[in-house]
């Protein structure tokens, strides 16, 4: 017997997810859905899938599976799509919107065009940061990891440690282009001894205060083309090594993303969110069938 799942592909700046509806009813095995859904020869193509839930605790609640399979806590970029779907679609017309997440609830704030009643940008309050290494998920002995040294293969980079939601490592460097050995350091650096669960990995460059250039490997599913937690992280390095001021723009392969650190140490993101299309993906054996309201 075959399974059907409907879906919707969206992407933040580059960062592609395929979103599922599952207000009413859930597929199963959800590990094994995302490596199928996510592969760019034989599925849809993503760097992973969204389920969209209901919530106990706040309006909706989002799952993230990276297209390995492996479950993440956090995306920027994805929350961003999952308040342009929830408005679109008609889900509700509350703004802003309350989002469960394995990282808490976020809150979305949503920039809708009067003439099409559209969603095009949303601001997402992403929290306050965290540098403490035991929350981070970092092996590392002081109260926190800014710009301290870790060797990988036969370099040595300067690695700050921090958490928004998920562990990243972000490291500055003098130039940040397509010459950048991503797909070289990235892999080692995200399964490195000291990251008892991997990690995300940014390299940045400084343009100047307000202004950085990021590329991102991300845990479980490679180079993307942009991540919305890498960001914030990047900036929140940044500035905690006193290399920018607060308000910085952050270029990524797929686009560009506005960070705020607020008086209060949250930190606020602000970017796009685009529908490519939907469609109906077909299984060749029934592997997920529905439960209703499986959360």
């Amino acid at each position: 017997m075959k399974s059907k799942v409907h879906f919707t592909k969206m992407h933040g700046i580059g960062n592609d997810y395929i979103y599922i509806n599952c207000m009413e009813s859930c597929p199963v095995d959800l590990p094994s859905l995302s490596r199928l859904m996510s592969d760019r020869h034989t599925g849809v193509g993503g760097d992973g899938i969204i389920l969209i839930m209901p919530s106990d605790i706040a309006d909706f609640k989002m799952r993230i599976f990276n297209a390995d399979g492996s479950e993440a806590k956090m995306c920027g970029n994805g929350s961003r799509c999952v308040a342009k779907y929830i408005h679109d679609f008609k889900l509700s017309d509350a703004n802003p919107i309350h989002l469960e997440t394995l990282a808490g609830i976020k809150v979305l704030s949503l920039i809708i065009d009067p003439a099409t009643d559209k969603v095009e940008q949303v601001t997402v309050d992403m929290g306050l940061p965290v540098w403490e290494p035991a929350l981070v998920r970092v092996d590392y002995p002081g109260e926190r990891m800014s710009r301290q040294p870790v060797r990988v293969g036969d370099s040595e980079v300067l690695l700050s440690a921090v958490s928004m939601g998920n562990p990243h490592g972000v490291v500055v460097m003098d130039r940040v282009d397509e010459s950048t050995p991503v797909d070289r350091l990235g892999p080692m650096l995200e399964r490195h001894a000291m990251w008892p669960d991997r990690a995300n990995i940014e390299f940045v460059e400084v343009n100047s205060r307000d202004e950085i250039t990021m590329r991102v490997w991300e845990r479980g599913s490679g180079e993307t083309m942009a991540c919305g937690t890498g960001a914030c992280a990047s900036v929140v390095a940044c500035h905690e090594a006193g290399l920018t001021d607060r308000n910085v723009t952050v270029h990524l392969l797929g686009g560009d993303l506005e960070v705020e650190i607020a008086p209060d140490g949250h930190v606020m993101m602000t970017g796009p969110a685009t529908t490519v299309f939907t469609g109906e993906y077909e299984l060749d054996r029934d592997i997920i069938p529905a439960n209703k309201r499986n959360t």
